[in-house]
């Protein structure tokens, strides 16, 4: 009989046992923390939408008038006009991104 190498059932099963306990600890915590990555990623969304403002600004030497305007212009992607947690965001004639309340069905 040839000595073939390989994992047992024990060795798998071991495995199996301690990638189960890291997904029991780690998924409990993401779901916990959902609400405040949410607002940090809309946060950060807000900062990127700002500096195409700028960017815009600088270039065609005036303000866009709506997010339509950057998207038109190629600053933003069509799928940008949104937070990550659903809120709407608009540009005010001062240049400021504005953010809007929460969707009903966020809340």
């Amino acid at each position: 009989m040839k000595n073939e190498k390989g994992f047992t059932l024990i060795e798998m099963m071991i495995v199996l046992l301690v990638i189960s306990i890291l997904l029991i600890i780690t998924v409990p915590n993401v779901t916990k923390h959902n609400a405040t990555i949410n607002t940090k990623g809309c946060e950060a969304f807000i900062k990127m939408v700002e500096g195409q403002v700028q960017a815009y600004n600088i270039e065609n030497g005036k303000l866009p008038a709506s997010l339509s305007e950057l998207v038109t212009a190629d600053y933003l992607k069509t799928d940008e006009t949104k937070c990550p947690d659903g809120r709407d965001i608009s540009i005010s004639a001062e240049g400021a991104v504005i953010v809007g309340a929460k969707p009903a069905s966020s809340q």
